[in-house]
């Protein structure tokens, strides 16, 4: 009995030994497989890294402010009487804009014409009898500053009815017309915007460390996406004498011609403040770069030997350093040789060492300049 229990224990053991055996010999062969597994290669785009000339410059978001611009208001109660322009016209300074009714200060005036001529009548009675020394000199006085008293209440009441005639302030275009005819206005109250649109300023931000690069009379350039082919030179003439706590930047003002009136205020540019000669980089498009918190970083195309000592077409991971940028451009300050093969789209889906096929029949934009045709 004890014989035939050892016997059927010695064949389990024998029988479980022989599948772990043939497991182990298929595991290890799967793990063989896999190891000498390569994966498709990824489909990329590629460029040749090349040195280019860099310009000096620095790049800012700006807006546009009219030299003067004013909203134009009433400065005295009043209805309107006359509208003496068309919204969007060009004035000169001094040009009427509106006329409020003026009937009661006129009355008011040739009251007050009738008391300055009489005051004067009797001063001039006055003057004769105190030079005969009918009079004292305290009633020719008191005659005297009721004269110019009457005098300075009718100069008021002038002063008023020309209130009243509302003028340009100064040279410029006007904006739409916001009174009517018969409208009461009370002081304060908006009439029209009125605008000198040339020359223009563009106000613009730069962080405070560049502040030793923004000397008066540094050339400027603006960009304007909300109007096509608008692109206008001007130059620095103000920096701000302070810098703004909240954001440690420093505003500039840069003056422009503006002959066609293309340049709006409030209009948003893009103004690139020109620095001097620049330097030789490597310029790349913005696709090849690969945005990461710990650093960027491009892939660079080159013969990679794999686990079976085969050498195939793959990238490897390059950190750069990174400058300024320029439309579809980047400059590259260092990591990039020039010559070497760079990846330029479908960055996100690679890893070190992984194969490519390159087929750069369509190219990702790479102009310093670009014109989106959707722009």
């Amino acid at each position: 009995m004890k014989k035939r229990m050892f016997i059927v224990v010695g064949t389990m053991v024998a029988f479980i030994a022989a599948i772990g055996l043939f497991k182990f010999f298929q595991v290890r062969a799967a793990i063989a497989q896999q190891s000498s597994f390569q994966p498709p290669p990824e489909a990329v785009t590629t460029i040749v890294a090349k040195q280019e000339d860099w310009p000096h410059m620095l790049s800012a978001i700006g807006s546009v402010v009219a030299v003067q611009g004013v909203m134009v208001s009433a400065d005295l109660p009043g209805i309107v009487e006359k509208i003496a322009f068309e919204s969007g016209s060009q004035v000169r300074k001094g040009d009427l804009l509106v006329h409020l009714d003026t009937s009661q200060e006129r009355a008011q005036l040739a009251a007050a014409e009738s008391e300055r001529k009489l005051a004067a009548v009797n001063l001039e009675r006055m003057s004769g009898l105190r030079q005969k020394g009918v009079t004292s000199a305290a009633e020719y006085d008191r005659m005297q500053a009721e004269s110019q008293q009457s005098s300075a209440r009718a100069g008021e009441i002038r002063a008023t009815i020309e209130r009243k005639r509302i003028r340009a302030p100064f040279a410029g275009v006007l904006g739409i017309r916001q009174v009517n005819l018969g409208q009461y206005l009370n002081p304060g109250d908006p009439i029209v915007q009125l605008q000198t649109l040339d020359p223009i300023y563009v106000n613009f931000s730069v962080p405070q460390q560049e502040v030793l690069n923004l000397p008066v009379g540094a050339a400027v350039t603006i960009t304007a996406e909300a109007l096509e082919n608008i692109e206008a030179t001007g130059e620095i003439t103000a920096v701000d004498s302070v810098v703004d706590e909240a954001t440690r930047n420093i505003q500039a003002q840069a003056t422009f011609a503006n002959p066609g009136h293309q340049l709006h205020p409030g209009m948003f540019v893009e103004a690139r403040v020109h620095l001097g000669d620049g330097q030789k980089v490597v310029t790349l498009p913005a696709s090849a770069i690969n945005y990461a918190p710990y650093g960027d970083s491009v892939f660079i195309v080159e013969d990679v030997k794999g686990p079976n000592e085969q050498t195939y077409r793959g990238v490897r991971q390059q950190v750069v350093k990174l400058g300024a940028a320029r439309g579809d451009q980047v400059a590259v300050l260092s990591g990039v040789k020039p010559g070497e093969e760079v990846v330029t789209s479908g960055v996100f889906k690679l890893r070190p060492g992984a194969a490519v096929q390159v087929n750069n029949e369509v190219q990702p934009s790479n102009s310093a300049q670009p014109s989106p045709e959707d722009s």
